[in-house]
C-alpha cells in the first residue's frame, strides 16, 4: 500500500489490533509510501543509545515506533467513538472529510499543489 493513508498528523486514532489494542492518541507523523504512521503513546520501542559526542548521554531510551495504517481507525470529535472516515463535496466546491457514523464533518481537504 503506497501513496494513500486515511488519517492525517493531529488527527486522534483508535488502536484496533496489536499489543496496544484499544489506546487512544494523537498520529505525530505519516509515512504514505509505507502506508505507516506515528501515534503518540503506542508500540513503544527500547533503544539502547551509545553517547556519540563527549557532552551527549546515551542509555534506554523508549521511543514510538511507526505501526500500521490499517491498524487505526479515526476517532470522531462529536461522537467521541472510532469511525470510518468519508469524503463528501459541499454545495461550495469544497472537499470535505465526514465521519460516517454521525456524518459530522471533520476537516477540509486541501489539494495538493501538484494536481
Amino acid at each position: 500500500m503506497a501513496g494513500k493513508v486515511h488519517v492525517r498528523r493531529n488527527d486522534v486514532v483508535y488502536v484496533l489490533t496489536g499489543k496496544d489494542k484499544g489506546k487512544k492518541g494523537k498520529v505525530l507523523k505519516v509515512f504514505p509510501s509505507e502506508g505507516k504512521v506515528l501515534v503518540e503513546g503506542v508500540n513503544i520501542a527500547t533503544k539502547h543509545r551509545k553517547p556519540r559526542k563527549a557532552y551527549e548521554q546515551g542509555g534506554i531510551i523508549h521511543q514510538e515506533a511507526p505501526i500500521d495504517s490499517s491498524n487505526v481507525m479515526l476517532v470522531c470529535s462529536k461522537c467521541d467513538s472510532p469511525a470510518k472516515v468519508g469524503k463528501k463535496i459541499l454545495e461550495n466546491g469544497e472537499k470535505v472529510r465526514m465521519c460516517k457514523r454521525c456524518g459530522e464533518i471533520i476537516d477540509v481537504i486541501r489539494e495538493p499543489k501538484g494536481s
